[in-house]
This record gives structure tokens, sequence and C-alpha cells, in this order.
């Protein structure tokens, strides 16, 4: 099972990288860099180029979901950690206040000038 999450988170970092350059190829307010290549806007359109770039970042969206949800799954609910305190946590009937340290007391200096 341990060998499927790799795999699986592997491709979920891939799908975030591909889907980071996606975002940024795609034209907003500011132009992106979709406008840089104006050869692919020349060919397929600049509207169908936009249509493609926001299909494949919902994709890749999609596809990164369902793998997580598929991740998540894989691990059977197992601790990552592998480290589980809920017992310890939950049998400890310790009804002690933590000592915590008591404030100093500050003393008067005889030659330090009186504040009256």
């Amino acid at each position: 099972m341990n060998v499927l999450f790799t795999i699986l988170t592997v491709l979920i970092v891939i799908a975030a990288v591909l889907l980071v350059g996606v975002v940024l190829l795609q034209n907003g307010k500011g132009g992106g860099l979709a406008s840089n290549f104006v050869a692919g806007n020349q060919t397929f359109g600049v509207r169908q180029t936009a249509d493609l770039l926001e299909k494949i970042t919902w994709g890749l969206v999609a596809f990164i979901i369902v793998v997580s949800i598929i991740s998540s799954f894989a691990m059977g609910g197992k601790s990552t950690s592998g480290i589980d305190i809920t017992d310890q946590i939950e049998t400890q009937t310790s009804t002690e206040q933590p000592a915590f340290p008591a404030a100093p007391i500050q003393q008067e200096d005889p030659s330090a000038p009186s504040q009256n």
C-alpha cells in the first residue's frame, strides 16, 4: 500500500506543477503568458486557445481532487506518523495542577530613593 500512496502522491505533484503552468498561460486581465505565444494564438485563434486552457485547467483540478481522495483511501485510515498516543491521553486521569514557579519577591533596596 505504501508504494501505491507514493505513486499517487507523485501524480498529484506532477498535476499540480502542470496546473501552475496552465494557469500562467491563461490570458487574464494582465495579459498573461499566453500573449507571448503569438504563433499558438494565430493557429488556433485566441478564443479557442482560451477555451482549451480552461478545459485543461478544470481537468487537472478534477484529477487532483479525485487522486487525493483515492490516496486517502489507499492509506486505509492509518496514521502517517505510526505513533498512536490516543490511549495514553484518554487513560491519563491526573487531576494535579502543574507546578508553576512562584513570582519573584521584590526586595526593597535600602539605597534606592523613596517614592513618596
